[in-house]
């Protein structure tokens, strides 16, 4: 086998795809890239070749999203009505590129989707020397 393994879809439980693609569409910023209803399938880009796959069927799954910055989105979808479940907060500080950027901090907060999910939103950001 050549050129490794990656992440090529990752499937999320929906109850109401209706409801779900319009929490995914202002979640992510994009329009689904396909639907086929029936059977109830609902796909979105989640870049790099990576598809959300929405779906009544799918288990439910804890997603971290990567965003250009926590807090930010994080006010956006309050004042959109998302539950927030954990506020913003430094979960790591990276002192080499093991896991993230040397020299950053990776925060996290998390939300509850259109169905009920958890969702992690994830972003690193240059760490304020003290």
């Amino acid at each position: 086998m050549t050129g490794g393994t990656g992440l090529a879809q990752v499937a999320q439980h929906a109850e109401d795809l209706d409801r779900a693609s319009a929490f995914y569409e202002r979640l992510l910023g994009s329009q689904p890239l396909a639907r086929f209803d029936p059977p109830g399938l609902l796909f979105f880009s989640l870049g790099g070749g990576t598809r959300l796959l929405l779906e009544i069927a799918a288990s439910p799954a804890l997603l971290y999203l990567a965003v250009d910055d926590v807090t930010t989105r994080v006010e956006e979808l309050r004042a959109d009505g998302v539950v927030i479940e954990s506020e913003p907060h430094v979960i790591f500080s990276h002192t080499d590129d093991t896991l993230g950027p040397a020299g950053s901090d990776e925060w996290m907060a998390f939300i509850r989707d259109s169905e009920g999910n958890l969702v992690g939103l994830v972003s690193h950001a240059l760490r304020a020397e003290a």
